[in-house]
């Protein structure tokens, strides 16, 4: 178990591009920010980025984020939060290894960094495969850690069986009907293809009139650059499990899904939060940029109405 200050695990500052009212213009900006490192049970070294005090509150990021991202909200949420953000096997800062990439042993590290931090119970927040790591932890683990939960745009089922029915994949907010196809156009290997790949999520993969989304960006490129055949390792696994069972009978807590208008499986995010016992939805507008990203966006309002529920 090893903890340090930023600056010095580091070893540099970093200054953003955008100065913004109310956010972090660089690193040190973010007092009391600190990255932590733990091994898991089978020998991996992960890191978490720190900061705050009170409850804790545990991010989990997508496929291929990490904390660097999360930079904005960290500053935002520290004052009130315990804030947490794991960087999972494969991502960020964590080692880069060829073994373990299920969507299952990335819970069981969920797993080992609560019990190396000691977290006894926590708030969790999950954005896309985030929620998947989430959803497969609350399978094996249980709700016994868990405060509250927050999941940001994440279908249930990415991956199509070609036996559903439409009401089936758009409840599911399935995607895709090929597994390799989809890696193969994420990776940039081939054309995204509608028959394949049904998303215009990299449409929103900019950040263009996000400054805040292009700040956390410039973090994440000048510390942790992303590491394409890494990240691959698990994108197999993640686009073929199926979560709804679940989602249907295996969470109690109380529950807030986030999505944007849009997004391409908003009406999964309501079944979600329609199955859930203390289920309810929190959609952003078009002109909110109310897409994939919304969170690393809009940081200010999502750290606001986030903070609204977690505490109420």
């Amino acid at each position: 178990m090893m903890i340090k200050k930023a600056l010095d695990y580091f070893g540099k500052d970093v200054v953003f591009p955008h100065s913004i009212a109310g956010l972090p213009s660089k690193l040190s900006d973010v007092e009391g920010l600190e990255i932590g490192q733990f091994k898991t049970n089978d020998g991996v070294l992960l890191n978490y980025w720190k900061a705050g005090q009170g409850e804790p509150l545990v991010f989990l990021p997508g496929w291929s984020s990490n904390g660097a991202e999360y930079i904005n909200l960290i500053y935002l949420l520290k004052e009130k939060f315990e804030v947490y953000v794991l960087d999972q096997r494969n991502h960020g800062l964590s080692q880069k290894v060829n073994y373990g990439n299920r969507i299952s042993r990335f819970s069981a590290d969920l797993n080992d960094f609560l019990n190396a931090t000691n977290i006894k119970k926590a708030h969790f927040c999950g954005w896309s495969m985030g929620c998947s790591v989430i959803w497969s932890y609350i399978d094996l683990y249980g709700q016994d850690y868990i405060e509250k939960l927050v999941f940001i745009d994440e279908a249930p089922s990415i991956y199509c069986h070609s036996n559903w029915t439409e009401e089936e994949r758009i409840n599911a907010g399935a995607f895709t009907s090929s597994a390799e196809g989809m890696i193969d156009a994420f990776q940039g290997r081939a054309p995204f293809n509608s028959l394949i790949v049904n998303t215009d999520l990299f449409n929103f993969y900019n950040t263009v009139d996000a400054p805040s989304f292009e700040n956390s960006q410039f973090l994440c490129d000048a510390v942790s650059p992303y590491d394409k055949e890494a990240l691959e390792r698990v994108l197999f696994d993640h686009i073929l499990n199926d979560w709804r069972d679940v989602i249907t009978h295996k969470i109690s807590k109380p529950t807030l899904v986030v999505s944007g208008e849009h997004s391409n499986w908003l009406e999964s995010q309501s079944w979600i939060a329609n199955i859930v016992p203390n289920g309810r939805t929190l959609i952003y507008g078009k002109h909110e940029h109310g897409d994939h990203f919304l969170h690393l966006k809009k940081p200010q309002k999502f750290a606001q109405e986030l903070a609204e529920f977690l505490t109420e």
